[in-house]
């Protein structure tokens, strides 16, 4: 049986002693102390309760399902230790085993004490699996005791003295146990001579069970992990592994090749049957890149996955894996010119008469050939073509972490990637335009490569064609004629997927900025300019004619003699756009057209000057304790404007000079509330400027709520600030509810829900006390006591006294304030033609969002329909609508269906983007130690759930139509 929590059952019989005894002198509350039943005696008793070995399996299970606190842990393993000694059933002591290791794992449980008692079980236990179980069990015990020396070396002892066991899994156990405890400082004695934990591990690579050379392999790398340096012996050891029969062994293999190419790049290693020698690095890099030729497609993945982080390797060896060249008998074919050559240089030649006169003198040992031409080479080939396309993506993200790091392997595996793009798999082409993208700063795009890179703006994929358009934004190309292909091939993809407009005129912003030189002479073509005579004037309504004037706009920002090829109708478009689509059309400065703007390098200044006058801004709030009401007021209405412009107009700021605006308006609010004449006023004469009060404390609290999770960055300091500004929004509704409400019922509840938050403040935020001083808060903790346990009423006074006493906490901003913005692309709410469809069916509408700083975008964003009559839909996307296009950006494509019944006349609906949050005054649950049931978990205190609203609304018109009958 689960009993409630003290305090909630102590926190019941308060409220009803109050409620009893208010027109009384109130009786002190009584405490309550609950016993809860002990844990061991009620698991001893169904022990012995147990006739046979499914009944003690079926008390394990059962118990297993409850948590068990920290005080009673040791007694319950007591228990099962004791029982564990008397039973004879394997699969009951098998429960046993496995109960300990999740006990043992208890928060606030130290098993320091019961090391011996688990070492005991092992000497007479003669069941291989529960042995194996034992083994794992004290492997939990170690890591919780990692700064036990001595528990340590007894339990590595442990593990030496069963490493000799015939059950493969009490080997493996034991190898664990040595991979996370062994130190390699500690000589331990095994076979009568002293060893340390790396001999002992490396013997055994070698053992008949390929499950065992995996533990042994895993253990090793463990070392490794736990900041053990490996012998660089081993490294002969586990390149013979790369050949093992099992693929488990062969990917572990892998693994270890890997690390002790990182632990010893510069070593020498000698290339059998051959004088010469090689840097390990690069011996290693050939023969991981022979495993991407292996049998079993997981470990491909994982040597195509690791040949990107070998970036020590040398350039030879590096450009050898796109090395196309054919191979015969592990040897490089060579040319008739080659042939001639050595003959002429012999002279001889052959006679035709002797079978294989002209064949190769030496005598070739297939297992001895030098891996530069076996391993190496063609490595990236052969991933790029495989047929899983798991290991063709790991290949071309390999690709991609090389030529980050070398711009000439760049150059040289540019055809691979663009040869990509044809790829039969979704997912393969998007991921070879992202590695194109990323490597673009090295490379420049020849015209036959990007006729290769353009076909793909054919696919139906909006994905794989909006990722292109990234890709072409930051990709230089070579000629004019590239620029022209490129703008021809955008305005197809233009004309067939109209929903690409805004990706397309972003694409070709970059494109003009990074090519003004080629766009130059391809200007008057483009704007159908003639010397001689007027050409007519375009129409501003045609997408494709935006799409060109941003392009050459663009490129004239760079290019100074640009603008005396325009039109006159050019200035004015130039206008135009400036105004309607300012963030893709630059500020230019044309000459004699009256459209004079100053350059962009004039008008903004440093980010400096804003970060100094948002900081002297702050400073100056400080100062209005020493200001009466009305020039506070007027203070923080004048900071709060400026602060909001400010954050109009550096984007960079803009962030935290919202977060510090909103912040302020908190504090002009309440500050509005406590006017002097609301108090000194009677309560029925008062009666408009208690609604006001009451609609400014609700409107505190929503404003703290956005925040808290509309701006990411914050630091615990700021979290404690805002829930600071929500508690005092709290107690100003609790005086006017006491005010208004006069029923005591409804006020000893609040009072005591108030109590509660005081206690949740003190418990979170107890750390960022000190920077809390003369704060409401902190005069509220000093009397802490008498809150709890004085009447209501005289909780109010103390609370309206100590409101309108407490002076502006001072906002101390971190580094960098994000806030979470939406801006709905599609649907655009421009066109007046309504969306018809039949009542009672529904309507599909596209929304098409992009996100910026949204934490957690698949759960908290939602989208919300807002129909004429008042009724309102909120729809939660699929977690598969949300693509992630770059950091801290995301982009929201869904559709939302629309229903209603039939209307007379068109309306207007709006679509917005919330945001979802829940707040609890308790920040994380206490989480129990072993137990993953969630059935017993204690009730969390009051969790407020809500949404915010952070896009523009969209009206969009429809129509449901009269069904026909």
């Amino acid at each position: 049986m689960i009993c409630p929590s003290p305090h909630h059952r102590a926190g019941t019989v308060v409220v009803q002693n109050r409620a009893h005894q208010i027109p009384h002198e109130e009786a002190p509350a009584k405490k309550l102390r609950l016993s809860k039943p002990s844990k061991s005696a009620a698991l001893h008793i169904d022990l012995c309760k147990a006739t046979n070995s499914t009944d003690a399996l079926q008390y394990l299970l059962q118990f297993a399902r409850k948590p068990v606190e920290t005080e009673s842990v040791e007694g319950v393993i007591r228990i099962l230790l004791e029982h564990y000694y008397k039973e004879t059933d394997n699969s009951v002591r098998l429960k046993i085993a496995s109960l300990l290791g999740l006990l043992s794992k208890t928060q606030g449980f130290s098993p320091d004490c019961i090391v011996d008692d688990f070492i005991n079980t092992l000497t007479n236990e003669k069941s291989h699996q529960v042995l194996a179980q034992l083994l794992d069990t004290l492997l939990v015990i170690g890591t919780q005791l990692p700064e036990n020396p001595t528990v340590r070396h007894r339990l590595i002892e442990v593990a030496c003295k069963h490493l000799s066991d015939m059950y493969f899994g009490v080997r493996n156990k034991c190898l664990q146990l040595l991979g996370c405890l062994g130190l390699v400082d500690s000589p331990l004695s095994k076979d009568g001579g002293p060893r340390d934990v790396q001999s002992i591990i490396s013997d055994y690579f070698v053992d008949q069970d390929p499950r065992v050379r995996t533990a042994a392999l895993k253990a090793m790398l463990q070392l490794h992990d736990g900041a053990v340096k490996i012998h660089e012996i081993i490294y002969e050891q586990a390149c013979r592994l790369l050949s093992d029969d099992y693929e488990q062994v062969r990917s572990a293999a892998v693994q270890m090749v890997w690390v002790l190419s990182q632990l010893y790049p510069e070593s020498i290693v000698p290339i059998p049957s051959s004088n010469e020698e090689i840097r390990l690095v690069d011996d290693a890099f050939g023969k991981i890149s022979h495993m991407v030729s292996d049998g079993s497609w997981m470990v491909r993945v994982q040597a195509a996955k690791t040949l990107g982080s070998m970036l020590q390797v040398s350039p030879h060896f590096l450009e050898q894996t796109l090395d196309k060249k054919l191979m015969s008998d592990l040897r490089r074919k060579r040319t008739a010119h080659e042939r001639a050559k050595d003959l002429f240089a012999s002279g001889e030649f052959s006679s035709g008469r002797k079978w294989a006169d002209d064949a190769p003198k030496e005598k070739l040992d297939r297992n001895t050939v030098n891996l530069i031409a076996s391993g190496a080479c063609g490595a990236f080939v052969h991933g790029l073509e495989d047929e899983m396309f798991e290991v063709r993506i790991a290949a071309v993200e390999a690709l991609c972490k090389l030529a980050r790091s070398s711009p000439s392997f760049a150059e040289k595996c540019l055809d691979f990637l663009v040869d990509m793009f044809n790829d039969e798999i979704e997912e393969v082409r998007l991921q070879s335009i992202h590695v194109l993208r990323e490597i673009s700063t090295h490379i420049t795009l020849r015209e036959d490569q990007l006729d290769t890179v353009l076909a793909v703006l054919e696919d139906s994929s909006r994905d794989i064609r909006e990722a292109l358009h990234e890709l072409i934004c930051y990709t230089n190309v070579s000629t004019k004629e590239c620029v022209q292909l490129a703008l021809l091939e955008l305005l197809k993809n233009l004309s067939k997927y109209p929903t690409d407009r805004n990706s397309i005129w972003k694409c070709l912003k970059f494109l003009g900025s990074r090519h003004p030189t080629l766009v130059l002479p391809l200007v008057p073509e483009l704007l159908n300019t003639h010397p001689y005579f007027d050409t007519p004037e375009p129409d501003m309504d045609d997408p494709a004619y935006i799409a060109v004037l941003v392009l050459v706009f663009n490129a004239a920002k760079s290019c100074p003699t640009m603008p005396a090829l325009f039109s006159d109708h050019t200035f004015r478009h130039y206008a135009y756009l400036r105004d309607s689509l300012s963030h893709l059309v630059p500020p230019l400065r044309l000459p004699g057209s009256g459209l004079d703007l100053v350059d962009s390098r004039y008008g903004s200044g440093s980010v400096e000057s804003p970060q100094l006058f948002l900081q002297q801004s702050l400073n100056r709030v400080s100062t209005i304790q020493n200001l009466e009401a009305p020039g506070a007021q007027e203070l923080l209405d004048l900071t709060i404007r400026d602060l909001r412009r400010l954050g109009e107009l550096q984007t960079e700021l803009a962030g935290t000079a919202d977060f510090c605006a909103t912040y302020l308006r908190c504090q002009l609010l309440l500050m509005k509330a406590l006017q002097e004449k609301l108090w000194n006023m009677a309560i029925p004469l008062c009666f408009k400027q208690n609604v006001t009060a009451t609609a400014a404390a609700q409107q505190i609290l929503e404003e703290t709520y956005k925040l808290e999770f509309l701006y990411s960055g914050l630091k615990n300091r700021q979290v404690a600030t805002i829930h600071h500004v929500r508690l005092q929004a709290k107690a100003l509704q609790l005086i006017l509810t006491a005010r208004s409400r006069p029923g005591q019922e409804t006020l000893i509840s609040s009072c005591e829900k108030f109590v509660q938050d005081m206690a949740s403040f003190q418990r979170l935020f107890a750390l960022e006390m000190p920077h809390l001083q003369d704060s409401f808060a902190e005069k509220l903790l000093e009397v802490m006591p008498r809150l709890s346990s004085c009447k209501p009423v005289e909780l109010v006074k103390i609370l309206q006294t100590t409101l309108r006493q407490s002076s502006l906490l001072q906002l101390a901003l971190p580094e960098q304030i994000h806030r979470a913005t939406a801006t709905i692309i599609e649907p655009t709410g421009e066109s007046d033609n309504p969306l018809r469809f039949t009542s009672g069916l529904v309507l599909a509408l596209d929304i098409d969002a992009t996100l910026e700083h949204v934490q957690d975008p698949q759960n908290t964003v939602k989208v919300q329909v807002l129909y004429p009559d008042g009724q309102s839909h909120v729809i939660h996307p699929k977690p598969g609508d949300f693509r992630k296009p770059g950091p801290d950006r995301h982009r929201l494509i869904t559709q939302v269906y629309l229903s209603h019944t039939s209307w007379t006349e068109p309306s207007q609906i709006e679509v917005r983007l919330l945001l979802a949050y829940s707040s609890s005054s308790s920040s994380s649950l206490s989480k129990l130690g072993w137990c993953d049931s969630n059935d017993s978990l204690p009730t969390p205190e009051a969790t407020v759930e809500g949404t915010i609203p952070f896009s523009k609304p969209v009206k969009v018109f429809i129509m449901p139509k009269p069904p026909r009958r």
